[in-house]
């Protein structure tokens, strides 16, 4: 943990020198031209203080996807604007610093006047600054949101924040000395105005996200060495081993054995070692709802097996496991099994109970479904999988485990063996052997996604926060993406706006698409592979016509091939449908 912080410090250090400071630095030198001695400290601390608040307290309140969430940067511009105002007409600037002035007793004494002033720019653009974040403060951002906060989360967002600080402090007096030679000359009075001109001119430019382009002209243009100097660090064995102590391992391994309980009694009694004792099964936790079932608990589920599902119903890997669970459910619920789904959402819309209830009818799913939206069952069993399957034995212990696709044989064998261990092995009958779809061999393009957060393959960049027109697209090498036309992004998706089109160079069999259109109003997609109209013998099921009729917030399939190869996929979108996630197969 000492190595974490003490990486923690340097990466902080590193991403103020980074072009994600820029939006941040006209402000900063503006703000500390002026004022006391002190006002630069104040401007800092206040940066520092909102940028940790914001890892460490506001994680779950921004969706725990990143914390420039459009309303807070809206709020950060604001106050930038309102600020340079106040520079630009004195008597304004006087106004509002009168008030945050009788605070000042409660603050350093001596000279010092513009401090409290400047805790408040500070605080301002400490929201402006949170985005420049790399893995180590994104693994604090995530944990936040998932668990709450805690002392290693706080540690580490306060070394984080100690290193950005220290520098930016030192570019505050550096440029405020610059300054005062020029104020020498007698230009003070000018000088102010300029500044403050310097911050509307910021805040209207970070209106329009020129900021953001700008950032990423540079990182596509100049070499990882001066838009990133902690990356390596950042992504070094040392670093990546810390971060996932902090995110928090697996709780159940199948590859290890535990011979007690996690109160550390001895178990009751030998398992054999093929299936062996993993752990106490930890409860359902903090469910929302239960769907084809009442709640249900482990304890009240003691002489059962129970099989539990975690998976989100837009995610075409949890999807090709359900007929698998549907066989087994009907072939041994009336033996002594019961499978309990966890529905934990990837997107904000898979939180709500309608399209929950209509995923689990749209699936023809009659075992028990929690709807886990706050991650609570999710966390109680140290998830980091969907689809993850966890097998119970009928006295509570966790005896094996399945993350992913695949191996459906072999589940299948573990369920029976504990059934037969349960004394239930008397008319198993035969293995279901469940007819599932499986990915094509040939797939070589990952998954992607269309919000800003976790896009990856998109050039010539990934798609920004906020509503741009994009140029027509360059040519793709393969597994790339481009956006055309007028798009609205945020940190989990992106929303056709006007002439809006996607194009893609894809190696698969099969191509999926999660959307939702705006107001459930049914809008429509155009299909074309390889620059035609996609014909139906090579159509996704959502396809009619090389159109896809996008209603219903869920995963749709747009590309289905006799194999695997690699094709270019164009997507023309009516206004107001929304894109998330591709997925391939």
């Amino acid at each position: 943990m000492v190595l974490l912080i003490l990486f923690a410090v340097v990466a902080g250090a590193g991403t103020a020198l980074t072009p994600c400071v820029l939006p941040v630095l006209p402000a900063l030198l503006s703000a500390s031209a002026t004022g006391g001695r002190r006002r630069p400290l104040g401007i800092v601390l206040g940066l520092v203080i909102t940028h940790t608040i914001a890892i460490v307290a506001l994680a779950k309140i921004i969706d725990g996807v990143g914390l420039a969430d459009d309303a807070v940067r809206t709020f950060a511009i604001a106050v930038l604007a309102v600020f340079g105002i106040a520079l630009l007409w004195p008597a304004l600037g006087d106004r509002i610093e009168q008030p945050l002035s009788r605070l000042a007793r409660f603050g350093p004494k001596g000279a010092g006047d513009g401090f409290w002033s400047g805790l408040a720019a500070g605080g301002a653009l400490g929201f402006v600054y949170a985005p420049c974040a790399g893995p180590i403060l994104a693994a604090v951002v995530s944990v936040g949101a998932t668990r709450g906060t805690s002392g290693e989360i706080v540690a580490v967002a306060l070394a984080y924040g100690l290193g950005s600080g220290v520098v930016l402090l030192l570019i505050a007096h550096g440029g405020r000395r610059a300054l005062e030679r020029v104020r020498r000359l007698g230009r003070g009075p000018s000088l102010q105005r300029a500044m403050g001109g310097v911050m509307v001119l910021t805040a209207v430019a970070m209106a329009a996200q020129l900021d953001v382009r700008f950032q990423t002209a540079l990182a596509n243009d100049f070499p990882d060495l001066l838009t990133n100097p902690t990356g390596a660090l950042e992504r070094s064995g040392a670093v990546e081993g810390r971060l996932a102590d902090l995110r928090g391992r697996s709780r159940f391994d199948s590859s290890a054995k535990v011979s007690a309980e996690p109160d550390g009694r001895e178990a009751a009694a030998p398992v054999p070692s093929r299936y062996p004792n993993l752990g106490r099964a930890p409860e359902f936790k903090d469910n929302e709802r239960w769907f084809n079932s009442r709640p249900l608990s482990l304890r009240g589920l003691r002489g059962r097996v129970v099989l539990v599902d975690f998976w989100t119903y837009t995610c075409i890997n949890c999807i090709r496991t359900l007929p698998a669970l549907k066989a087994w459910d009907a072939r041994y619920r009336g033996k002594g099994l019961t499978i309990v789904g966890v529905h934990t959402p990837e997107f904000a819309f898979e939180r709500r109970a309608g399209n929950v209830d209509r995923a689990i009818a749209q699936n023809r799913l009659r075992y028990p479904v929690a709807q886990d939206n706050g991650y609570g069952t999710w966390n109680a069993w140290g998830n980091q999988y969907w689809p993850a399957k966890y097998l119970i034995d009928a006295r509570g212990r966790v005896r094996y485990t399945h993350f992913g696709e695949g191996d459906y044989a072999e589940t299948e064998e573990a369920v029976r063996a504990l059934l037969a261990e349960a004394g239930r092995a008397k008319g198993l009958g035969r293995p279901t052997r469940a007819r599932t779809e499986a990915a094509d061999a040939g797939v070589m393009t990952g998954e992607t996604y269309l919000g800003s957060e976790r896009a990856r393959g998109f050039l010539p960049a990934p798609p920004a926060d906020g509503t741009h027109r994009y140029p027509d697209a360059p040519r793709l090498p393969s597994s790339s993406f481009a956006l055309e036309g007028t798009w609205r992004t945020g940190p989990e998706r992106s929303t056709a706006v006007r002439g809006a089109s996607l194009e893609a160079r894809f190696t698969a069999k099969k191509v999926f698409l999660v959307m939702s259109s705006r107001g459930r109003r049914p809008r429509r997609v155009r299909v074309l592979i390889d620059g035609r109209p996609v014909r139906a013998a090579h159509a996704g099921e959502d396809v009619t016509s090389a159109r896809a009729t996008v209603r219903d917030e869920r995963l749709y399939r747009l590309i289905s091939l006799p194999r695997a190869g690699e094709h270019r996929l164009t997507l023309r979108f009516e206004s107001g449908v929304t894109g998330y996630a591709f997925t391939f197969g």
